[in-house]
C-alpha cells in the first residue's frame, strides 16, 4: 500500500536487495496512480487501485500510504488473512499492536493480532543507540534535538526542496504547496500539529510515547525539540543522555561498537563526524562526537544520523517481515 511514494519505492529496492521470498507482488496505490508500472527484479509490474478487495490471497501487507488509508484498509487486509506491517502513525500507540524495532524488541512480533506497527523515523534513529546504553548502564533521561530532512515529508517534499532551492538561487519567486514555510536555506520547528496544552508538537510527542512503549518502561524520560532542515535525505539528532551513574565515553562507545544497527563514524583529528550524506542510502544509524556533558553529572552528549527512508521506515518494516516469516 502506497507503492508509488518515497517509502514504497525504497521498500521495493530493499525487498530486492535482501532477496525477500516473494511468490506474487501486488502494488497498490490511489486511483490516480493505478495503471502506471514500476520496475522490480527486471519486470514491469502494473500498479493497481487500492480497494477493500485487494488482499485476497495475500500473506503480507507493507503499508506506507498514510494513516487515514491504513485506518480504512488495514482491517480489510487482516480480515482477508494478511499480516499488516504498518509504516504510519495510525496503530503505533494502539493497545495490543506491537511497536517494533527488531534490534530492540523483535520478540514482540509474535504478539501481533494482524497488525505490527513501525515506529516513527525519529524514534528509531534515537532508540537504536540509546537502548543498548540503557541496557548496559541505565538511562534516566534523553534530551533530543532533531534535524529532520525533507524525506520525512515524502517524495513531493523532497522535490519541492529542489525546486525551491533552484528558485532562490535564481532570484525567482516560489510558492510552496507541500511544506508550509520557506524551506530552502531555512530551518524551523517541525510543522507537525502543535499541542498547546502540552507544549509539544505531534512529532516530538511521538518520540516521548513511542520510546516508552518500545523500551517497556516509563523510567526513561524523553524530551524532544524537532526541527526541519533543508536536507534532502537522512535525519540527524543531537542526543543528551543522563545515566544512573557516571559513564565514560570509552565505556559507552565500547557498547555502541557492538550494538546491532549502529556504526561509529568519526575522525576527531580531522574534526569529522557523521553527516546526512554519509547515512543516505545506507542501513546503520551512525554515531559520533560523543563527549561528557560538563554542565551535568552522569551525562553524555553525542550525535546520530540515520537514513529516514531506510532504517527510519522501509528497512525496519522489511526486517519485521523477515522475522515474521522466518
Amino acid at each position: 500500500m502506497g507503492a508509488t511514494g518515497a517509502v514504497g519505492a525504497e521498500l521495493l529496492s530493499i525487498l530486492d536487495e535482501r532477496k525477500f521470498p516473494i511468490g506474487e507482488l501486488r502494488l497498490l496505490a490511489s486511483k490516480r496512480s493505478a495503471g502506471t508500472t514500476l520496475d522490480f527484479q527486471g519486470s514491469k509490474i502494473k500498479v493497481e487501485e487500492l480497494t477493500h478487495d485487494s488482499f485476497a490471497g495475500i500473506d503480507l501487507v507493507l503499508a506506507s500510504a498514510g494513516g487515514s488509508i491504513s485506518a480504512e484498509f488495514a482491517p480489510s487486509a487482516v480480515k482477508a488473512g494478511a499480516v499488516v506491517v504498518d509504516n504510519t502513525s495510525k496503530f503505533r500507540m494502539t493497545e495490543g499492536v506491537p511497536l517494533v524495532i527488531p534490534e530492540i524488541n523483535g520478540e514482540r512480533i509474535k504478539d501481533h493480532k494482524g497488525i505490527i506497527a513501525n515506529p516513527n523515523c525519529s524514534t528509531i534513529i534515537m532508540a537504536l543507540p540509546v537502548f543498548p546504553l540503557h541496557k548496559a548502564f541505565g538511562v534516566k533521561r534523553v534530551h533530543a534535538a532533531t534535524y529532520q530532512a525533507a524525506s520525512g515529508a515524502g517524495a513531493r517534499a523532497m522535490e519541492e526542496l529542489k525546486l525551491e532551492t533552484a528558485a532562490v538561487l535564481e532570484g525567482r519567486e516560489f510558492h510552496p504547496t507541500v511544506i508550509p514555510h520557506p524551506y530552502a536555506f531555512n530551518v524551523f520547528p517541525h510543522n507537525a500539529p502543535w499541542i498547546p496544552e502540552l507544549g509539544y508538537n505531534e512529532e516530538e510527542l511521538k518520540m516521548v510515547k513511542e520510546t516508552a512503549k518500545i523500551f517497556e518502561t516509563d523510567s526513561v524520560k524523553v524530551h524532544a525539540t524537532c526541527v526541519r532542515v533543508p536536507v534532502l535525505r537522512a535525519h540527524s539528532e543531537a542526543l543528551n543522555v543522563q545515566f544512573e551513574r557516571e559513564v565514560s565515553v570509552e565505556e559507552a562507545m565500547a557498547v555502541l561498537a557492538n550494538a546491532p544497527g549502529v556504526r561509529i563514524l568519526e575522525d576527531a583529528g580531522q574534526n569529522r563526524w557523521p553527516m546526512p550524506l554519509d547515512a543516505s542510502g545506507t542501513d546503520p544509524v551512525l554515531v559520533g562526537r560523543m563527549r561528557k556533558d560538563r554542565s551535568q553529572a552522569c551525562t553524555l552528549d553525542f550525535w546520530v544520523v540515520g537514513d529516514q527512508i531506510r532504517k527510519g521506515a522501509a528497512l525496519n518494516a522489511v526486517q519485521i517481515a523477515e522475522r515474521l516469516f522466518a
